[in-house]
């Protein structure tokens, strides 16, 4: 079929085919009778004249004219002949393109709309019944997107149960992986499985903690009593750093246009820390330095040290410092990042049958407890149970629970140290008038025959005179570094002071066997108070591992062969981090905008053979880059169906204004 035969074709002209450019005749009209409303619209039309005429003309001018015959006759064949056929020529085909561009933009919008669900169509369909100001769609919206949204959660908490159980069963064991998965894995501070003390058999401990960073957090976290000052200078140092971001943007493409090479990741750095300068400076006391640009110096001064809560005497409301607090206040930006994470954290417990009865909100701290159960007796509780403990640390806390951290374990290093220096003076006096116990007691007992027979004649000094350096409790420590006296791991000293529990427990049951006098009780109940407190404190997080963000504490006790609660909280931590972090973000990846190193060599192929494989694949770019030369082109219109479209260049290289491709 030849293309002038396609009655849809907008190439087609004809006067008659439906649809066709030109033609009298639309497919749109589909079952309309065109015949009859033209004759309707031209009998109207001859009779306005006809009425408008007999009307104007003297009554014996109308006797002599043949108003019924002749006249009426010609006025319908004039608007039949002129009218018809421009004004339906015009219209129909005025209709048959406008059908064809609403059916091309109704499929390019369905494709959009494909994957996602938009309220447009409710809107403007409510807005052609009624108006803006007879309804509002925003209630109608949000109804449906909340429908979708609570599907979606439930479908994604469905296949993350299924993923959760489909893991399991081929891993065959319980561990960190079942939690925190893929590109929040980084974030875990801390998880440790261990089996329950009164339960050990069937009953599994489980503690994690997550520490999400500031820089990681969708909405930044301040604390309740941080000052209006720092809240504006943190706002005014973010849109710094967006314009720096978009003027580096900017210089990337203007390299690549300029043909340059691309600036690697260290050169990024580098250039926007020169535009640092540009936008702020170190010039407090100059009201016309760059850092008042976006905030007036007299402005700054008024909420110098001004925090949340203003003394009642000094309450002014129409003083510029409170209605500059309630312009912050208004915005939700000191509360905005803790109360977002609380209602994620929350509404997942919900809605992923993780109820919860106690909960304590100390919103001024930033601190939220959540616990299933509000007992805390771990012998009234069931085996199934979780409590979280979800805390925001700036950098001032946690020195502050690093110096505390740093006493608790010396005082553990002491209390030990004591009971295993009384343990050894019973000992000692427990060996009176037996003989040789141990090692020790043989020794000294050949002391002096090592002296004289052996060291003697060597010359080597005696082992007691021997300075010792290991205490046969523990390796010996390598000396601190810096990175160690700013971190403190605290892994040596713990591991010590569980050796000396272990070694004074052996002790004791070797002493006393069977025999349970009063020093044996004595002593085993300081071990039984210092091993069980040791525990807990070795349970805790060392906050030396911790850096300043919101830090999730999580604390399972869980069946074995159940792990309904850990199930459970995997899927809920996951959504949770999924709400609330941006996720560790690497700028190197993050940087491709527009990079040559799509344009490779090896893209430029061809079926013919090349004998030099080097400069095959170069050969066209430099026939793009090289000067065409008057011959080449006529060489090139020679032939037939190449056209040369090689913009031409300037001196710097550049295509000339106007030049190159146009618009066909």
């Amino acid at each position: 079929m030849a293309s002038i035969d396609l009655p849809k074709s907008p190439n087609v002209f004809h006067p008659e085919k439906p649809s066709a450019v030109g033609s009298r005749n639309s497919l749109a009209q589909e079952f309309r009778d065109q015949q009859a409303e033209v004759d309707l619209l031209l009998s109207e039309e001859v009779d306005k004249v006809m009425n408008h005429i007999a009307s104007k003309l003297p009554k014996e001018v109308l006797e002599r004219i043949d108003i019924m015959g002749g006249l009426k006759e010609k006025l319908y064949n004039y608007f039949n002949q002129n009218y018809q056929n421009m004004f339906n020529r015009y219209i129909v085909t005025a209709e048959d393109e406008m059908v064809k561009k609403v059916r091309n933009f109704i499929d390019k919008e369905e494709m959009k709309t494909l994957a996602r669900y938009t309220p447009k169509e409710i809107a403007a369909l409510l807005d052609q019944v009624g108006g803006v100001d007879k309804f509002n769609t925003g209630e109608i919206e949000k109804s449906i997107v909340n429908m979708y949204g609570h599907l979606q959660g439930h479908i994604q908490r469905g296949i993350n149960d299924l993923e959760n159980l489909t893991n399991s069963l081929l891993r065959q064991k319980t561990d960190v992986g079942a939690f925190i998965r893929g590109e929040n894995a980084y974030s875990v501070v801390k998880c440790a499985f261990k089996d329950n003390i009164s339960k050990p058999k069937t009953v599994t401990d489980v503690k994690l903690s997550v520490n999400i960073l500031d820089s990681e957090l969708i909405s930044p976290i301040f604390h309740y009593q941080v000052t209006v000052e720092f809240l504006i200078k943190d706002l005014i140092s973010k849109n710094i750093m967006d314009l720096i971001d978009k003027e580096i943007e900017r210089l990337k493409d203007q390299i690549i246009d300029e043909g340059k090479e691309e600036l690697t990741d260290s050169e990024i750095i580098f250039e926007k820390m020169k535009r640092v300068e540009k936008y702020t400076s170190d010039e407090k006391d100059d009201p016309k330095s760059k850092r008042y640009t976006f905030f007036a110096k007299s402005l700054m001064d008024k909420i110098e040290g001004l925090r949340a809560e203003i003394d009642p005497e000094d309450y002014d409301p129409l003083n510029v410092r409170e209605n500059l607090k309630k312009i912050i206040d208004l915005e939700n930006i000191r509360n905005r990042g803790f109360n977002t994470a609380v209602n994620s954290i929350t509404s997942i417990l919900d809605t992923s049958k993780m109820g919860y009865q106690y909960v304590e909100n100390l919103k001024n701290a930033r601190e939220l407890v959540l616990r299933e159960y509000e007992d805390t007796d771990p012998s009234q509780l069931p085996d199934e149970r979780y409590s979280i403990r979800m805390k925001y640390y700036d950098q001032a806390q946690l020195l502050e629970e690093r110096k505390a951290y740093d006493v608790q374990a010396k005082s553990f290093e002491v209390e030990v140290q004591h009971l295993w220096d009384v343990l050894e003076m019973v000992y000692e006096d427990s060996k009176f008038l037996k003989g040789i116990v141990d090692f020790n007691d043989l020794a000294r007992k050949y002391r002096n025959k090592i002296k004289n027979k052996i060291k003697a004649r060597t010359g080597d000094p005696l082992y007691e005179d021997i300075e010792k350096s290991w205490d046969e409790i523990s390796f010996i420590k390598p000396a601190d570094t810096e990175v160690e006296r700013m971190n403190r791991t605290y892994v040596f000293e713990k591991d010590k002071i569980k050796r000396r529990l272990i070694l004074m427990r052996e002790k004791l049951q070797k002493m006393y066997a069977y025999k349970y006098p009063i020093q044996r009780r004595v002593m085993e109940e300081r071990l039984n108070f210092l091993e069980s407190e040791f525990n807990k404190f070795d349970y805790m997080i060392n906050p030396y591992h911790i850096q300043p963000g919101l830090l999730l504490d999580v604390d399972i006790t869980s069946i074995k062969r159940k792990k309904a609660t850990l199930d459970g909280m995997a899927n809920v931590l996951n959504e949770f981090l999924h709400g609330v972090s941006k996720g560790f973000q690497d700028a190197a990846f993050a940087a491709f905008s527009r990079r040559r190193s799509t344009v490779r060599e090896d893209i430029a192929q061809s079926f013919a053979s090349v004998t030099d494989e080097t400069s095959a694949g170069s050969e066209y770019l430099d026939m793009l880059n090289e000067e065409p030369s008057a011959s080449a082109s006529e060489k090139k219109s020679e032939k037939q169906g190449v056209v040369d479209v090689t913009p031409k260049k300037s001196r710097r290289g550049r295509p000339k204004k106007n030049e190159g491709l146009k618009e066909i």
